[in-house]
């Protein structure tokens, strides 16, 4: 049998190497023996670390990258439903100042009878100017009626049916409005063209007009209440020899936006042609 080291000595050499090991590491020797002896450990875990990161990126990414897409689209969706949200709120806001305009306009001509009535569409053709409004016959419009906003006169109603009407705008190159020069006072015709220009015609040429006047419906000829905003001018055009002058004209609706327009309901258009007649028998 083997003798056995005393517990004694065991005891003192585990003393002296734990005394030795801390007087190493007060004098700094130790940390410089732990590190060469652990930096292959090091580098071995490293590696074995970046090679588990890289495969588990190539197992998750592809995933990650889908779940990504998936969520990017339904966020385009998302935003694609509040942008038409925005659009149709928008449009009926538009179309609700519209409406309070033309009843705050109404309220304020109490001696005319309206019907308000919607845009339902407009002549395609070039050469005509046309909207369809959504009240017609069963709602009381009659053909000639004047048809209004708040800003001034669009027309008149041109052709019924039932349940909607076709309103010839003051654009149209077939209409002509009897007017008249609010500052000097003088009756003269308004009239449209096909391309949608609407130009002022049978000017006294001894009449002063000017940029910014006024023209107002004269009531004369029958097919139009007097005093209803039209326009005003925005250039001249005189000659030296010629017996009348003309102007360019701006019309006070803005036809492209039209939304919503007022029929005046309880005017009734007269058809004075055969009074004044100039056609012998």
């Amino acid at each position: 049998m083997k003798r056995s080291i005393p517990r004694f000595w065991q005891s003192s050499f585990v003393f002296i190497v734990v005394v030795g090991l801390i007087l190493l590491a007060f004098s700094g020797y130790l940390g410089t023996v732990l590190n060469t002896s652990l930096s292959p450990l090091v580098g071995i875990q490293r590696w074995i670390s970046s090679r588990y990161n890289a495969v588990y990126e190539f197992i998750t990414v592809p995933r990650d990258v889908a779940s990504l897409r998936q969520r990017n689209a339904e966020l385009e969706a998302e935003l694609a439903l509040l942008r038409t949200q925005v659009i149709q709120l928008q449009q009926q806001l538009a179309e609700a100042q519209s409406l309070y305009a033309l009843l705050d306009f109404a309220r304020e001509q109490p001696q005319n009878q309206y019907i308000a009535c919607a845009v339902i569409g407009r002549d395609p053709s070039p050469f005509l100017h046309y909207i369809i409004i959504d009240h017609g016959s069963d709602d009381g419009i009659r053909h000639g009626m004047p048809v209004v906003t708040e800003s001034g006169l669009v027309g008149r109603v041109d052709a019924v049916i039932a349940q909607a009407a076709r309103v010839q705008l003051i654009t149209d190159p077939a209409i002509s409005v009897n007017v008249r020069l609010e500052k000097a006072g003088v009756e003269a015709i308004l009239s449209g063209s096909l391309t949608g220009d609407v130009s002022l015609e049978m000017i006294p040429q001894d009449v002063v007009v000017e940029p910014g006047d006024l023209l107002l419906t004269s009531g004369l000829g029958g097919n139009y209440p007097p005093d209803v905003v039209v326009g005003k001018v925005v250039g001249l055009r005189k000659r030296e020899n010629a017996l009348f002058q003309s102007a360019s004209v701006q019309p006070a609706v803005d036809f492209s936006g039209l939304q919503a327009v007022l029929v005046i309901v309880n005017f009734r258009p007269v058809d004075i042609t055969p009074l004044i007649s100039t056609s012998t028998p």
